[in-house]
């Protein structure tokens, strides 16, 4: 009899311990929800603009759809994607997500990237005015106005009317008073000869 209290109450002390065992691995149980698991669902990303390859390495992102009118906000490098948004009436422009800017949109040339999907047609923003019109100041300009006085053009005088001198048709070719200048060349002629005859003679 004492044995057979003995194995009891070690049957009894087994049992309260894999009691205790039992319970405290089933609080340690994770808690499993009794409701319904919601699903993870992808959001479609849209079309897509992807750089093309140029040979700076980059594109320049602009505030607007235009080179002169809108200013370069930033730069998008080659194989890089960005969603696009729409485009110009023309295309020639396309609208991409760019945070960081005012908007969070900008504007790239369309031969620069690879647009993957269908844009909407957007209006252009508007362009940028300055903030500080530029005046003159009309006192400070006065000091470099010249006042040049108008100078009165030379006239000019006709002169004289040039007076041609006439000659008769048969003027007499010596002048009336003086010898003959053929009369003195033979006088001169003759007494050359004269002289001529005399040294011959003399020399005989």
């Amino acid at each position: 009899m004492k044995i057979v209290s003995i194995l009891l109450a070690c049957l009894a002390s087994c049992i309260f311990f894999l009691g205790q065992a039992s319970l405290v691995s089933a609080s340690r149980l994770p808690q499993v929800p009794t409701g319904s698991i919601p699903t993870v669902t992808g959001t479609p990303i849209g079309a897509l603009a992807v750089v093309l390859d140029t040979d700076q390495g980059f594109i320049n992102v602009r505030s607007g759809p235009g080179t002169v009118t809108y200013e370069v906000v930033g730069v998008l490098v080659v194989g890089q994607q960005v969603p696009a948004l729409g485009r110009t009436k023309g295309g020639d422009w396309i609208q991409v997500a760019y945070p960081g800017v005012p908007g969070g949109v900008a504007w790239v040339y369309s031969d620069l990237v690879d647009v993957k999907g269908t844009l909407p047609v957007l209006e252009p923003p508007p362009t940028s005015t300055p903030r500080v019109t530029a005046t003159i100041d009309p006192t400070l300009a006065a000091q470099f106005l010249v006042d040049v006085p108008p100078t009165r053009l030379p006239t000019f005088t006709e002169p004289a009317p040039v007076s041609m001198p006439t000659f008769a048709a048969n003027a007499p070719i010596t002048t009336p008073g003086r010898v003959p200048m053929g009369l003195v060349v033979i006088g001169l002629a003759v007494v050359g000869m004269f002289g001529l005859l005399i040294s011959f003679l003399g020399g005989r």
